[in-house]
């Protein structure tokens, strides 16, 4: 294989450029050519290409967002429109593709590469942490760390006002950015999509620690598990107390990612072009029990990830 390419599409998650970076240079190293799309399949479609050397991917591992920029697009997912992405392929000689994304990136990957005579490869990246096979997706691990530190400082003024404060996050379908980010910040109640919860039972919880003499609590709510605004005027109206609701919105997708982060996403994006090189196609790189491996496109779209039960339960015991 001698000339490959890289896209980045879908939501941004803080280590895209980490893992654009690894493509890069581990294709470099392996004398290996690297186009660059820019938006996603959009520029796909449309041909917004460059070519990629060492020098293009210098002192971004610690960037945030994706320099490609990224895009999601409705066109790709037709016949006529994975057309004209192929034509970019076939025009640019193109004999592997690296795609980093979420589930969306994969489905429309696995159709591609159905269709057409390409080695394609993902790479999971969203701060929701919510595709099958994988431990982790690159970018969680920083938005947990950035709602932590949002609650750590959201407690520091609750604490001296004798306030309730909401803290909704994003996770429209999963809890885990709540779930770990609750936990890590020891919030007094986690409300996410994935467990059925009362508002009578967070108000009688915020009640028993007011009458130990906790006087501020913090409650983490997915935004898949309601609105914040609505649940906190629930709360408001259940207990009496004096509650403000924070929505951190894409705070959380900014900054520079964790050595965590940056480190998954090198070890992916390796890992990505080895694939290439060695044939494979319509594959997802991911790390289970803290081995970098692949799973199938196939088994990625059938299957769901299910939130760890016990964590949310520990969470739970900790809080009273």
């Amino acid at each position: 294989m001698k000339r490959i390419s890289v896209l980045t599409s879908g939501g941004d998650a803080p280590g895209m450029n980490a893992a654009i970076r690894a493509v890069v240079r581990r294709a470099i190293y392996d004398n290996m050519e690297v186009i660059g799309i820019k938006r996603g399949y959009s520029g796909l479609i449309c041909g917004d290409v460059e070519p990629l050397k060492i020098s293009s991917v210098a002192d971004i591992v610690q960037r945030g967002g994706t320099f490609l920029r990224t895009a999601r697009s409705e066109e790709f997912y037709t016949t006529q429109g994975r057309l004209k992405a192929w034509e970019t392929i076939r025009s640019n000689q193109i004999e592997g593709l690296v795609v980093i994304g979420g589930d969306g990136t994969f489905r429309g990957a696995r159709e591609f590469a159905l269709e057409y005579p390409l080695g394609v490869i993902g790479i999971p990246a969203t701060i929701d942490n919510d595709i099958p096979g994988t431990d982790f997706t690159v970018g969680f691990d920083t938005a947990v760390n950035n709602v932590v530190d949002a609650i750590n400082k959201i407690r520091d003024t609750a604490t001296s006002v004798e306030r309730i404060v909401v803290v909704e996050v994003m996770g429209h379908d999963t809890g885990f950015i709540a779930l770990e980010a609750g936990l890590a910040g020891g919030a007094e109640s986690i409300l996410i999509p994935e467990v059925p919860f009362s508002i009578e039972d967070v108000c009688e919880k915020i009640r028993l620690t007011y009458k130990r003499g906790k006087l501020h609590s913090i409650i983490v709510v997915a935004e898949g598990a309601g609105s914040g605004q609505e649940i906190g005027e629930q709360i408001k109206n259940g207990t009496g107390l004096d509650t403000r609701v924070t929505i951190l919105g894409h705070i959380q997708r900014g900054g520079s990612p964790t050595a965590f982060d940056r480190n998954l996403a090198s070890k992916m994006g390796s890992k990505a072009v080895e694939m290439l090189a060695a044939g494979c196609t319509k594959k997802m790189i991911a790390i289970e029990a803290g081995k970098i491996t692949s799973i199938d496109f196939d088994d990625v779209i059938k299957q769901k990830k299910s939130i760890d039960l016990e964590s949310y339960s520990l969470a739970n015991i900790l809080s009273f």
